[in-house]
């Protein structure tokens, strides 16, 4: 960076500092309240970052899947045997009996059953043999349970109580694993005892220890109880645990609680129930921002929940088994056939039995897909419990710190550099740039900095200092156009404040249409006033702005004034296609303000301000000439000199506005023009045709288009030195329009000649310096 960029960027930063922090402070208020608003949004930038920063991981080492799947379904259902044993979905405790025996044979930790089992079965030894079998094998089963408007509300439990163990006079007895009948056929065990709970036991039996020391715990939706399970199970099953859905406002499993209250006792979630126990923790514990459970802490956030870190999809986290093939397993081992199942696959893990198949209506939606069975998020919570850690928010200083900081560097950035393809490029920067600080903190420090807010924050920022910058650049744009406006012409001050670039000493070969005028006998005109210099300065002003206003609306560049001459360029330093057009408009257009002009100055007994005009077109250099101090934007070169030798050539033709051949050429389909003679300038051999301009194309009286006509008559005579008939014919239009000039010079000529015949006539003037 030069030193003098960097005492720009200083001098910026002086300047508008202040603005600066004012705009990031506006922005990160402007963000901050729209937060509520931006949460959809900041769900959208979340799953993105998760799905593309933490996804791919290993799978689990602490969990296995056992999958309701469709292919257990039409397994089942097409064995008349299975179907006869197990019935239809939902089917019959006995089979979840057998999925239990055989998990315990494989050395399963414990079972995580991912539904509710809230409801007798029509058969009640099933559900006794199912408890019978949970206590014999020991096994840790933990089974579901859900909230309902309609469910009773429990006494209030007696956690210094032991847990009720229910045990039925008579309970049909769980068949040996070698016994190679289903154990369905229960025909010679006594009618079994239903067990009767008491509203105290179980109150004990399905709530759990849960305080947090900041606050109270998340509230169960409003009139919800806990819906009581099937009483065989209570005290057979491990635990219990809510399942009730917790989703985000667009229907996306994102977080999940540990801890609820109903206003009477607190439950724990299914797998917060299971680890609980796999750890020792006799209650859980949440303060501040840690969740405890015995020895274990995990960071969550402070209203008691946490985000989860799938790490991927179901299939790509979790190891999968269909219920059919443990079932399948349990059948061979029965019959004392070798297992299909790898020997290894449930030792020690953690089992979350749950429905995948749709028609189980269990499909839920995560970062990772639209449509994930919902036992992904036990599996996912369990396995974070065991192994893992859960994502948390940033504390809420933290994000309107990284907002304020977003919003300054747009600011700062934007206002500094002023350049425009940042100014496009940044604020897409911007949300890329977040989208990856978001993710990265997702992957390495597990946290979720909000990303919604912040790039609000610096788009509003952004935008705000690109008003401040089109402000600013507005003032150093009516400052420039003011300081540069009593040196240049004001176009020029125009081109160079939208190229952004100073003028430079140079210029280039370009083809324009120049434009002279003059008052004739100005120095007269001028000694009138030489004891009130102030009104002729008052006069001329006032002629000069009607002749320059002309010129000005028909897109002219005002050359310079000499006095009471005008100069003025058509086709730069802007190009114009059609200059040649435009410089004869403005030059009629001058004449008839000149004409406005003089009537008002006869009846206020001024001078007459009768003014002569030449109009040529050619190729001149145009530029800026000058030295570093002052320089002008003209033209030079032959053309400019034949349009000032025009100018003053109407004196000799008695013509007011006179044209060089190539201005005619590039505009005759525009004009009407009378040509006037072919004249040879000084210093050239070459003669050219000079016309006089006298209307836009069609706008002439039939007397003017009479006299053109009688006039070129006459000049072509006058070339063929036939002066005595040439001056016959002028003679007579000189009687019939005596206000022409053109007619009354060429007839003077004729009878010059006539007097005094030239030597050597070639129908050529001379026209002198």
């Amino acid at each position: 960076m030069t030193g003098e960029t960097w005492k720009l960027l200083q001098e910026r930063w002086r300047h508008h500092g202040r603005v600066m922090l004012g705009i990031a402070l506006v922005a990160t208020l402007a963000a901050w309240a729209c937060e509520r608003g931006l949460e959809g949004t900041e769900h959208v930038a979340y799953d993105e970052a998760l799905v593309r920063f933490t996804g791919g991981r290993e799978k689990s080492q602490q969990v296995v899947v056992v999958a309701i799947d469709q292919s257990t379904l039409d397994e089942i259902s097409q064995d008349a045997q299975l179907q006869l044993n197990f019935g239809n979905w939902p089917y019959t405790r006995t089979l979840w009996a057998r999925v239990a025996q055989e998990l315990k044979a494989a050395g399963a930790r414990a079972v995580l059953f991912d539904a509710v089992m809230d409801e007798r079965t029509a058969d009640a030894s099933a559900d006794l043999g199912f408890a019978q079998v949970l206590r014999e094998t020991g096994l840790p089963f933990y089974v579901g349970m859900v909230s309902s408007a309609s469910a009773k509300p429990l006494a209030r439990a007696d956690f210094q109580a032991s847990v009720p163990l229910m045990a039925p006079e008579s309970a049909p007895a769980a068949s040996p694993p070698g016994d190679e009948s289903f154990p369905e056929a229960f025909e010679d065990a006594p009618a079994p005892a239903t067990p009767v709970l008491t509203r105290e036991a179980l109150a004990r039996a399905l709530a759990f220890p849960a305080s947090q020391t900041r606050g109270a715990l998340p509230a169960l939706p409003r009139g919800h109880h806990p819906v009581p399970p099937t009483p065989a199970l209570v005290g057979a099953v491990s635990g219990f645990g809510l399942v009730d859905t917790e989703a985000d406002g667009d229907g996306s499993m994102r977080r999940t609680s540990f801890a609820y209250t109903d206003g009477i006792n607190t439950y724990v979630t299914l797998p917060v129930r299971m680890v609980a126990d796999l750890l020792g923790a006799k209650e859980v514990t949440l303060s501040g921002r840690t969740l405890r459970l015995g020895e274990r802490t995990w960071s969550v956030d402070a209203d008691g929940s946490a985000a989860l870190d799938y790490g991927g999809s179901l299939s790509e986290r979790f190891e999968m088994v269909t219920l059919f093939a443990v079932l399948n397993d349990w059948i061979h081992r029965s019959r004392g056939e070798a297992a299909e199942l790898p020997a290894a696959l449930f030792r020690d893990k953690v089992v979350v039995i749950g429905g995948t198949a749709v028609g189980l209506n269990d499909i839920k939606a995560t970062p990772f897909s639209a449509t994930q069975p919902g036992l992904v998020k036990q599996a996912t919570v369990v396995d974070t419990l065991l192994a893992g850690t859960f994502i948390t928010r940033a504390p809420l200083a933290v994000d309107l710190g990284l907002t304020f900081l977003v919003a300054l560097v747009s600011a700062v950035l934007l206002m500094t550099a002023r350049w425009t393809p940042l100014e496009v490029a940044w604020p897409v920067a911007l949300v890329l740039g977040l989208h990856v600080l978001t993710g990265l903190l997702l992957k390495s420090a597990h946290t979720h900095v909000r990303m919604a807010m912040p790039a609000l924050a610096g788009v509003g920022a952004s935008v705000a200092a690109l008003a401040f910058n089109h402000l600013v650049a507005n003032r150093e744009t009516q400052f420039i156009r003011q300081a540069f406006h009593r040196f240049m012409e004001p176009k020029l001050v125009e081109q160079m404040i939208r190229s952004r670039q100073l003028p430079r000493l140079d210029g280039e070969n370009k083809e324009i249409t120049a434009f002279f005028s003059d008052i004739r006998g100005f120095s007269t005109f001028s000694e009138r006033f030489k004891e009130d210099p102030r009104q002729l300065v008052r006069i001329l002003n006032t002629y000069l702005t009607a002749v320059s206003g002309a010129l000005l609306r028909e897109g002219g560049c005002l050359d310079k004034y000499i006095g009471d001459a005008v100069v003025c360029l058509f086709g730069a330093p802007m190009a114009q296609q059609d200059h040649a057009v435009r410089a004869c408009r403005g030059a009629l257009a001058a004449k008839a303000a000149v004409d406005a002009l003089r009537v008002d100055f006869r009846e206020k007994g001024f001078p007459d301000v009768y003014t002569r005009i030449g109009v040529n077109s050619a190729v001149n250099f145009v530029g800026n000439f000058g030295s570093d101090q002052l320089f002008s934007y003209t033209a030079i070169g032959d053309g400019m000199n034949l349009a000032a030798r025009l100018e003053g050539a109407n004196k000799a033709y008695g013509s007011v506005i006179m044209i060089g051949p190539r201005t005619y050429e590039l505009a005759k389909e525009h004009i009407e023009v009378r040509e006037l003679d072919r004249v040879r300038v000084a210093g050239k051999t070459e003669a050219v045709t000079v016309y006089e301009l006298l209307a836009l194309k069609g706008q002439w009286d039939a007397s003017t288009r009479h006299t053109v006509a009688r006039y070129h008559e006459a000049l072509g005579l006058y070339r063929e030195a036939r002066f005595a008939e040439a001056a016959a014919i002028l003679e007579a239009e000189a009687a019939r329009s005596p206000e022409d000039g053109p007619t009354a010079k060429l007839l003077e000529r004729c009878r010059e000649y006539l007097a005094s015949p030239p030597e050597k006539f070639d129908g050529v003037a001379n026209l002198e310096k």
